[in-house]
């Protein structure tokens, strides 16, 4: 039997701050001012298993970075109980930050004048390891993640493709048992989003991490995750396995169709395929794949118009939000 990574129990956090009041004089604003607080994460309980791979989701706003926060050790619960491999975030931080790594894709931890190089190395000495070690450990990893043609190479001229590499290479340079992605494939390209997805997977099968990934990316939540949480207004909404939330809740995906020509006349479409925007530039057509497939759909748009280009992409994580509050208000 597998043991738990992460434990969490009705973990909570309330934030306080001053409200300015119209009626009260700068004195009373400034040294007494009337406080309000905001339930940022409301009772939340879950628990993740060793070389798990979960999908933490939720609009802006719902809580997930408050949480990852509080696992992390970073911030401190109001109420409930943390455990991290065993470890409370808010008294053993250091111990933890020893076992766990974590990648922000929109904040570099990564020193940016300096070849990649030396940021791993850095990151290898601040984790106690030795040099022969961190050696070995750069060696493997630029194997892994094809490092090798710009390892030399100032952080800041990397393209944000290379960089997420790096970043998540040096956030594996201690082999830590957890990693913590938010965002990794933000501002990615097709093919860098799928390099940097086949490489999580790969890491977590060989040296079996445990991955505890937020994203608004439907993309890296089915390529990546065998579980997704579902979180919104600080409460745990959802939590099943992804295939099922595919099936169920992210059946729509959008086709973007750019005619040879101007439109004006727009014909009925098969069923199962809506339109989403018409216009003479462009058409998006919505397709719930639980009735027609893309394949299907493709052929019969393609015998619909005369087409100069085609894009398919999932629908935004908001509307599968959205299909999970329908269902849940039908039962």
């Amino acid at each position: 039997m597998k043991r738990n990574s992460i434990v969490v129990t009705n973990l909570s956090k309330t934030f306080s701050f001053p409200v300015k009041n119209a009626k009260a004089g700068w004195v009373k604003n400034l040294f007494s001012p009337e406080m309000r607080e905001i339930t940022a994460v409301d009772k939340v309980s879950f628990s993740v298993v060793a070389g798990e791979r979960i999908a933490f989701i939720g609009p802006n706003g719902a809580g997930k970075s408050t949480t990852i926060k509080m696992l992390t050790g970073i911030l401190f619960p109001t109420s409930g109980t943390v455990s991290v491999l065993g470890l409370d975030p808010t008294t053993d931080r250091k111990k933890l930050a020893y076992r766990i790594g974590t990648v922000f894709g929109q904040r570099s931890q990564l020193l940016p004048n300096l070849p990649l190089t030396d940021s791993l190395e850095f990151f290898g000495v601040m984790y106690g390891m030795t040099d022969t070690g961190i050696s070995a450990r750069i060696e493997e990893l630029t194997k892994l993640f094809d490092l090798t043609s710009f390892i030399d190479q100032p952080v800041r001229k990397l393209s944000l493709g290379q960089r997420m590499r790096a970043e998540v290479a040096a956030a594996l340079i201690h082999r830590p048992e957890i990693i913590f992605l938010d965002e990794p494939t933000i501002g990615l390209d097709v093919v860098a989003k799928k390099t940097l997805r086949d490489l999580l997977i790969t890491i977590n099968k060989e040296e079996n991490v445990t991955i505890f990934l937020t994203s608004h990316d439907v993309g890296d939540i089915e390529s990546l995750c065998e579980r997704t949480i579902v979180i919104n207004h600080g409460t745990v909404i959802n939590d099943l396995p992804t295939k099922e939330l595919s099936k169920a809740f992210a059946y729509e995906k959008h086709i973007d169709l750019i005619p040879k020509t101007s439109f004006e006349d727009f014909p009925a479409l098969p069923k199962g395929a809506t339109y989403f925007l018409q216009s003479k530039d462009k058409i998006t057509v919505t397709v719930d794949i639980n009735k027609l497939s893309v394949q299907a759909s493709l052929k019969k748009l393609l015998n619909l118009f005369e087409v100069e280009d085609v894009d398919v992409y999932n629908t935004e994580l908001e509307t599968t939000i959205r299909h999970i509050y329908e269902r849940d208000s039908t039962r």
